[in-house]
């Protein structure tokens, strides 16, 4: 039986389209979209800009004051700090719980991320890395542990922005997501928990 596939409509195309540029790092934290000149640039209606915009604020993505243009959300180092102060016990919980364990999501993601071409835009690395850690979360079966992460994700992805300058080289950073995947898949609990911790103070110590 063959299940027909709904068009990707022009809000949601908009909005994969500016999603990627911001992860990017194309669109700086604080440039303002103005509707009118997105809608000249990608040739669709105000509506349909005015829609696709709310998407990315939703997602965080972007902030919107009444009767203003919307503007890239900015992630400052404090900011990022305090991400950190919330997300390493979450992450914590997690080595704990999948020490001694492989999670085939986690490693999918990883060998994604390992794959992508040289040339390929730092959003479709970002994409990846969340997906990775993502996967990690959800494979301890808390319900409310991932909707404590998911309510981070947006500003994650935008501190993650600033990891293009520190990863240059993507080898490196695939590296080093495997060797976490493989402190915590060997165990015990207190070396996966180690390993989650520095990565988490390598990769975001960026001041």
């Amino acid at each position: 039986m063959t299940i027909p596939l709904r068009p990707v409509s022009a809000v949601s195309a908009l909005a994969d389209a500016l999603r990627r540029r911001v992860l990017s790092g194309e669109m700086a934290p604080g440039t303002t979209l103005p509707e009118q000149e997105l809608s000249a640039q990608y040739g669709v209606a105000r509506p349909t800009v005015r829609e696709a915009l709310a998407v990315l604020v939703h997602e965080g993505l972007l902030r919107r004051e009444r009767h203003r243009s919307a503007q890239v959300a900015e992630v400052t180092l404090a900011d990022l700090d305090d991400l950190m102060f919330v997300r390493r016990p979450l992450e914590d919980l997690m080595a704990t719980s999948l020490a001694g364990r492989r999670v085939a999501e986690a490693d999918g993601a990883l060998a994604r991320m390992a794959g992508l071409p040289g040339d390929a835009p730092w959003s479709d690395v970002v994409a990846e890395h969340m997906a990775l850690h993502q996967a990690l979360i959800v494979a301890v079966g808390s319900p409310r542990l991932e909707r404590l992460y998911a309510t981070l994700a947006a500003e994650t992805r935008l501190g993650l922005v600033r990891l293009r300058a520190v990863y240059a080289d993507r080898d490196v950073l695939v590296a080093e997501h495997r060797d976490l995947l493989d402190a915590i898949g060997r165990g015990p609990a207190e070396t996966a928990r180690r390993a989650v911790a520095a990565h988490l103070d390598h990769g975001w110590g960026m001041d």
